[in-house]
């Protein structure tokens, strides 16, 4: 029993799950801007399914399900779509690049991110992201769920995260300054949902982000920097979503440039 606690309290993974979950339901008990059970149990199970077909084909002796249901939990979080297939396709996307799109070890594209970029690319009349204004008690609970989840996991990469919101805090700020709007609307601009889901639970994923801070500081930066020229120059809503696999796929170069110990799941 007390080796069961010790595996559980360190694994990040169980504390994202937790965290996410706890979002979701939130959002459920808010009213109108939680995601739809069967979305939920739909996404999960293709998932999941998915995910012990490749280990079975791959002849991989561990199935461990835990990143792919992190995976799908962000999907039903963040994609919306009325055809529940999309939400089967996102789910086999989300395996499938996992296996096929790696390396030195490590994937290319952050899974649940890569999968909702395509969807939305491939289906662009049929599927869109949360718009994120989910009110003040989810934002809440978020911002609370992060804090625990800082803590918890000894702030490992959560710096990605917090390089990232300072980076897209000085672009939203000083363009408002820059066209003299009220501080109000860049105020309001950065209370998004979506946003925060992204910067705390997606652009952090250690298997995709460079090992080194230095590292994942250009990459944070990088993906702000790009996410806010695509929504603000391009018009392209939620442009952060596809700033992340431009930018993911620098991070070889980034690990080379500055080298430091691989992260490991299970070791905080």
């Amino acid at each position: 029993m007390r080796g069961l606690a010790y595996r559980f309290l360190t694994d990040a993974r169980h504390f994202q799950m937790l965290a996410v979950f706890l979002l979701i339901l939130i959002l459920a008990l808010n009213g109108d801007f939680g995601p739809d059970w069967k979305v939920l149990l739909l996404t999960e199970a293709s998932v999941c399914i998915f995910q012990l077909l490749f280990l079975r084909h791959y002849n991989v002796p561990k199935k461990d399900l835990r990143s792919a249901v992190i995976a799908g939990l962000s999907i039903t979080l963040l994609l919306r779509t009325n055809f529940l297939g999309l939400y089967v396709l996102a789910a086999f996307l989300v395996v499938a690049t996992k296996f096929w799109v790696r390396f030195d070890g490590k994937h290319i594209f952050n899974p649940s991110n890569i999968a909702i970029v395509l969807c939305l690319l491939c289906f662009s009349d049929y599927a869109w992201i949360s718009p994120g204004q989910w009110g003040s008690s989810a934002l809440f609970g978020l911002t609370a769920a992060f804090i625990a989840f800082v803590v918890l996991t000894k702030a490992r990469t959560a710096d990605i995260s917090l390089f990232f919101l300072g980076g897209w805090l000085l672009l939203t700020f000083g363009r408002a300054f820059w066209l003299g709007d009220p501080m109000a609307i860049p105020l309001h601009q950065m209370q998004n949902g979506a946003l925060l889901v992204f910067a705390f639970f997606m652009i952090s994923d250690p298997m995709t982000i460079p090992d080194h801070r230095a590292g994942r500081a250009v990459f944070a930066l990088a993906t702000a920097a790009i996410g806010f020229i695509l929504q603000y120059e391009f018009q392209v809503r939620a442009g952060v979503f596809y700033a992340l696999p431009i930018v993911c796929m620098s991070t070889p170069v980034l690990d080379m440039l500055f080298k430091h110990q691989r992260y490991q799941w299970g070791k905080i």
